[in-house]
């Protein structure tokens, strides 16, 4: 049978605190164990079995953390819902992962149940947290399940959901097989890092639905740390906390940098951050200049690392970065990185070519239902995401272009076709391209270049109309930011958009007119 890691630290001290909620809700380890030890037998009791698909809809709460530990614990599959995505994007992640259950917050139930009623066969399993109509409350779903610990045979994973280039949402699947050893690799490869265990507090900042931080905040857990989490906390917030729980290691996304940086100079040099020591980013391309100024504020102790859902890649500490400025850094212990040519061989330090890279813990994945998809994108044991990069001579990666028609956006993936597919639907656009140009905060905002159909007046009123048009279909991550009235849409000899062309001549036609306007002000 298999031990839990959290359970152990659950089981010798359960007095010790174990998690502060973004309401500052405290919870002790024996409190969160025997919590999510009913939360499991309930799940076994309503029928779910090793490699059944609990979905969770919420906000970062104690709740998620609870679910999550519940599923993983009897061999689960976990699927993360990002809830910012409209009623129609949730059901189709609901119907093609094939959820036995769904768990839901209260908060977040006008979109829920909106899925749900597009949907010919819900999930037969529906629990809410808080009141939701035709759910089973939490309390009432646990009620009368022991809290006494749980083994089991085989532990669960996420199974978590990452567009393809075709708009449509994919599910990574990982082996069940290997849940054990990979969480033992990654649990080893934290206190290989130097991170005592008991001893520290680590600060979950971003949304659980994606993968890093929730891996990150799980594995918390499991070494016996102290979690603390935030739900879309302002940054002076985030400074507190830190202060209050002495936190000593984080993870972000890039846009928190900036957020925090905006704060005056004697907010900054008031906050109590001595504790901290790591501070892991990742998820966005992060703008040299804040990667430096937060190095500075904080000292040496901020690591990037580089991945995607698939699989991480990289990791880079402050000293190493600071000599190789831009960087994401070299291979993570136990993985492997290779850059491919066009011709499939492998290119020598200095060339760019596409990045393959295998995983740490030696699992591979697949994408639920698409076995084209998983066999196009290894090569043997290596695996691309489309990513595009090349290494120096010292073996650092640095990546030259992002996945293939994706935009991060304050952390979230985007597709471009997903977005013009929408586009193209409104009867007012002939053609359209998008794509991402740089933003301060959030590293990367969506633009849409728009050629309006024969006839169409292209002004502002149009504008209004094609937001509020998309944004029924959309979520709001996914809305162009900027829109662009074109004549026509510059294509290939072959009809296909040049996107990094394209981002080349708007970018420099917005230089263009700040220049005018710079020297209309002179004037």
């Amino acid at each position: 049978m298999r031990e839990f890691p959290f359970s152990r630290f659950a089981e010798s001290n359960p007095e010790a605190l174990a998690l502060v909620d973004p309401q500052e809700r405290h919870w002790t380890r024996g409190a969160l164990a025997a919590l999510t030890n009913g939360i499991s037998r309930a799940l076994r009791g309503a029928g779910l079995q090793t490699g059944d698909i609990l979905a969770i809809v919420a906000p970062n709460c104690m709740e998620y953390m609870a679910w999550y530990l519940a599923a993983t614990q009897v061999g689960l599959y976990v699927v993360p819902v990002n809830w910012h995505l409209t009623p129609g994007e949730i059901a189709y992640i609901l119907v093609d992962s094939g959820a036995k259950a769904l768990v839901a917050h209260s908060r977040l139930a006008q979109a829920v149940l909106s899925a749900l009623a597009s949907m010919a066969v819900p999930p037969p399993v529906l629990v809410s947290i808080g009141a939701i109509r035709g759910f089973v409350p939490a309390d009432e779903f646990i009620s009368g399940h022991s809290g006494e610990p749980v083994r089991s045979v085989e532990l669960g994973r996420v199974l978590s959901y990452t567009s393809a280039t075709t708009g449509k949402p994919k599910g990574v699947v990982l082996p069940l097989k290997d849940a054990a050893r990979a969480l033992d690799m990654a649990i080893e490869r934290r206190v290989s890092t130097g991170l005592p265990l008991e001893t520290q507090a680590h600060l979950c900042t971003s949304t659980l639905y994606h993968g890093a931080p929730l891996e990150a905040a799980s594995i918390a857990l499991h070494m016996g740390h102290l979690l603390v989490m935030t739900d879309g906390a302002p940054p002076e917030t985030i400074l507190r906390l830190i202060g209050k729980y002495q936190v000593t290691h984080a993870f972000v996304v890039p846009a928190l940098f900036t957020r925090l940086l905006m704060l005056s100079d004697e907010v900054r040099s008031q906050a109590r951050v001595s504790s901290l020591r790591r501070v892991v980013h990742s998820g966005a391309p992060c703008p040299t200049e804040i990667k430096r100024r937060m190095i500075e504020w904080l000292g040496p102790i901020i690591w990037e690392i580089y991945g995607a859902t698939e699989g991480s890649g990289t990791q880079i500490d402050s000293e190493a970065w600071l000599k190789y400025p831009g960087t994401v850094g070299r291979p993570i212990p136990g993985t492997r990185l290779k850059i491919i040519g066009d011709d499939g061989r492998e290119l020598p330090p200095g060339s760019v070519g596409t990045i393959y890279m295998t995983r740490f813990a030696g699992d591979d994945f697949e994408y639920k239902g698409d076995e084209e998809k998983t066999r196009s994108c290894h090569l043997g044991e290596f695996f691309t995401v489309g990513d595009v990069g090349y290494l120096n001579e010292e073996g650092y990666l640095f990546i030259s272009d992002r996945k293939a028609d994706m935009i991060i956006t304050g952390g979230i993936n985007v597709y471009c076709a997903e977005v013009e597919n929408e586009l193209l639907g409104l009867s007012s656009v002939a053609d359209c391209a998008v794509f991402g140009v740089p933003d301060r905060l959030l590293g990367e905002a969506v633009v849409a270049m728009v050629q309006p159909r024969s006839g169409v007046v292209a002004d502002l009123a149009l504008k209004r109309q094609i937001q509020a048009s998309l944004a029924t279909r959309l979520s709001r991550e996914k809305l162009p930011r900027f829109i662009s009235f074109e004549s026509a849409i510059p294509r290939s000899a072959t009809g296909k958009l040049q996107k990094r062309r394209l981002r080349e001549w708007y970018l420099e036609r917005q230089r263009g007119a700040k220049r005018q306007e710079r020297d209309r002000a002179a004037q």
